[in-house]
């Protein structure tokens, strides 16, 4: 049964320009989802869509079964979906551990050793942290809050790619073993070969 789901789903510009079709997708607890596509295609738009960050111009976006204009998108991206985005969105005069702990419902200090941050660069402030630390905090935010979606935004875009097959072994573990619903937007084909599902983003349309 789905956790997530999409009916119809339409997005213009303006009332426009056409960026989503017709979609229409389901999400399952317990795997890791892809949706691949070029840049400027639409995949951040229908990120945002799932996330509660903005409405459909046409359809519905449920959250197990209930549309989640019902209960307000504010409290769907505070209950059931967790965001990492390709920016960060770090409180740059917070330290690593305080960031985590704004949203988290596990103890932040693990949850960053396991990303691979020491106690004492979990401690410090964000800005003093490389471009690959401060993803990991970005990534560690989402995996301590109790949210059963996690929406992550190109997550290995500026990582090494050592790095990001680390951080790709995470995000699967999440789906795998805590039983998360994990949807990850990319333009790399060897990041999307690693999930479960693979959607690919092409003229407005979303495909198997």
């Amino acid at each position: 049964m789905s956790i997530l789901k999409t009916c119809n789903v339409k997005y213009t510009y303006d009332g426009k320009k056409p960026v989503l079709k017709n979609i229409s997708a389901e999400f399952e607890a317990g795997k890791i989802y892809a949706i691949l596509g070029t840049s400027g295609c639409g995949k951040t738009t229908l990120l945002s869509l799932l996330g509660g960050l903005d409405s459909p111009s046409e359809g519905r976006v449920l959250f197990r079964e209930e549309d989640i204009l019902k209960g307000g998108l504010a409290g769907h991206r505070k209950h059931n979906v967790a965001f990492v985005f390709q920016s960060y969105n770090l409180i740059d005069y917070m330290t690593a551990v305080e960031n985590v702990a704004l949203t988290a419902k596990l103890a932040p200090l693990p949850v960053l050793e396991r990303l691979g941050l020491t106690k004492e660069e979990a401690r410090r402030n964000v800005l003093k942290l490389s471009g690959g630390q401060q993803q990991r905090v970005a990534i560690a935010r989402a995996l301590a809050s109790d949210a059963g979606v996690i929406l992550a935004d190109e997550p290995t875009g500026n990582l090494d790619e050592d790095t990001a097959a680390e951080i790709m072994d995470i995000l699967r573990e999440c789906a795998h073993e805590r039983k998360k619903c994990v949807i990850v937007v990319t333009h790399s084909i060897d990041l999307a070969q690693q999930a479960d599902v693979i959607f690919r983003l092409k003229k407005g349309e979303l495909v198997l």
